[in-house]
């Protein structure tokens, strides 16, 4: 079955994040998430109040920079957060990858070897205080809220495919460590995702895909043209038609991307930013329960 979620990327006032977690409920959300960006909201205090006013979806930190956090302290966050939503938190993690954010926080940008390193520790703390009886609040999910860990590299996803329940794609190409991110082609995203296959060794886990783009029009060829301007150009039409992280068409034809990229990829799971949640209600409509 395909899950849609949708990613919360601009700060508003208390009433106007009220208003929108509705709508995305409204409009047949799975899943909420918050992103944790400088200038953004708080993830966990925006996941409890999105709780306050929803009923149905999950509540996700798509993703958390760990490398801001001390694993205990967010730990803490964690648990308290999956306590004050009622068990609908899904847990998002990242290595970090802005070196302007951490440039802003006056901190260190580590390589990207050492941010996986504090990763995997997070990792490792979180799922010993899950079950530690003295850690508290508890979680209501047992042992801990679903672990989704979402990037690109060889040793992050190694890590993904050993922990996760979620892996998120990012759908970008290889850049230098702190580089601007670039889009990749479909043949780098499957190559991705197959290398993520051979390291599940049968344990499974859905596999996540941010669709950046979603542009709902009459013709599809057109629509892609534009989206090949807005990109100056680094990847042919006939590229961008493949991508899962384009969705561009009439309704009808992004459900059927949707379908093909689920088959061909094994995505089941799409998130998309908050200014493509009009445009993609009617695609979840009609893919409800497939």
């Amino acid at each position: 079955m395909v899950k849609f979620g949708v990613n919360m990327v601009v700060p508003d006032s208390r009433a106007a994040w009220v208003e929108k977690c509705r709508k995305a409920e409204d409009l047949g959300f799975d899943v909420i998430g918050a992103a944790d960006h400088l200038g953004m909201a708080p993830p966990f205090p925006a996941l409890v109040l999105a709780a306050e006013v929803t009923n149905r979806p999950r509540l996700n930190t798509f993703v958390i920079n760990t490398a801001f956090y001390n694993p205990v302290l967010l730990a803490r966050d964690v648990t308290g957060t999956d306590q004050f939503t009622e068990g609908r938190l899904e847990l998002g993690l990242g290595a970090g990858y802005v070196k302007a954010e951490f440039e802003a926080a006056g901190m260190e940008f580590p390589r990207a070897g050492k941010r996986v390193d504090h990763l995997e520790n997070t990792i490792k703390v979180l799922k010993r205080l899950y079950v530690d009886e003295n850690h508290k609040p508890p979680t209501v999910q047992k042992p801990g809220p679903p672990l989704m860990i979402a990037g690109r590299g060889d040793r992050l996803l190694t890590l993904a495919a050993e922990h996760a329940d979620i892996i998120g794609f990012t759908g970008t190409a290889a850049v230098p460590d702190g580089g601007a991110l670039a889009v990749d082609d479909a043949a780098g995203i499957e190559e991705r995702v197959n290398f993520v296959r051979g390291k599940l060794n049968g344990r499974a886990a859905e596999f996540n895909i941010l669709a950046h783009f979603v542009a709902v029009v009459e013709d599809r060829r057109k629509g892609l043209e534009s989206l090949r301007e807005l990109l100056d150009g680094k990847l042919t039409v006939e590229q961008l038609a493949e991508l899962p992280t384009a969705l561009v068409g009439t309704h009808e034809e992004i459900a059927e991307q949707i379908l093909a990229h689920r088959e061909r990829f094994g995505f089941s799971y799409f998130t998309v930013l908050e200014h493509n949640m009009d445009a993609l209600a009617p695609v979840i409509e009609s893919l409800r329960g497939r």
